[in-house]
């Protein structure tokens, strides 16, 4: 029987080098692959390239920092590719670092960031968009005039790996989520040569209904059940 679990968060990214570039799933604070990313902070990989639709959150009574936010704090991140880099609160790592040339920057509208993730998970070779014709979305891109309208090419997003989030998972990498936390977890699956999975509850083969299955195993290669959560209000 296919068996993908790993014994914990840590060893599902032991393998993530300096340079990886990695997309994270989640919305806001919402569906974050929270245990995968305080793993990569703990292993201390550097000049990663982060693909995620935002840069995390900063909670302003305690001051720390949540998903994505702590790879920024740690100065772990080279890049940022992603729809939402505004601060984080009232301590902003990431525009800090921006500001000195430490981090990079690709920014574009969270319709086309979605649609470039698509296109990596199906294997397609880039969507046509009218959106950001004719601005500075457009500069240096392919730009094609389709029915009277001007549209732009977007490449797809490619990752080495891809830490996504599922409520239910079972150890053939199936997955099912919950409510929106489905968000940018369920179209960053199948987007990276390795798809690591954290789950909220590791089930049995069979228990999630095959007609709840949002991200079917073939496109995830490791599970771990995450060792804990936060309720935030």
């Amino acid at each position: 029987m296919i068996d993908k679990t790993w014994k914990s968060s840590l060893d599902a990214v032991a393998d993530i080098p300096d340079g990886a570039v990695v997309a994270t799933g989640g919305f806001g604070l919402c569906g974050i692959p929270e245990n995968l990313i305080r793993a990569l902070v703990e292993r201390g990989v550097k000049g990663l390239t982060i693909i995620s639709n935002n840069i995390g959150s900063i909670d302003l009574k305690s001051g720390g920092a949540y998903g994505v936010a702590l790879l920024f704090e740690k100065r772990q991140v080279r890049k940022f590719v992603g729809s939402f880099p505004g601060p984080v609160a009232k301590k902003d790592w990431f525009l800090e670092q921006y500001k000195k040339g430490d981090v990079e920057l690709e920014i574009m509208p969270q319709g086309t960031l979605n649609e470039r993730l698509r296109c990596a998970m199906a294997g397609l070779g880039g969507v046509y968009t009218p959106v950001g014709a004719g601005t500075i979305l457009a500069q240096g891109k392919e730009t094609r005039v389709l029915n009277g309208r001007e549209y732009v090419l977007e490449l797809p997003l490619k990752a080495d790996y891809a830490l996504i989030k599922g409520h239910a998972g079972d150890r053939m990498g199936n997955l099912a989520y919950r409510y929106t936390a489905r968000n940018y977890n369920a179209v960053m699956a199948g987007t990276a040569t390795v798809t690591v999975a954290e789950v909220e509850r590791l089930v049995a083969p069979g228990e999630i209904d095959p007609d709840h299955v949002h991200t079917p195993g073939i496109l995830v290669q490791r599970v771990v059940q995450g060792e804990r959560y936060e309720r935030r209000a």
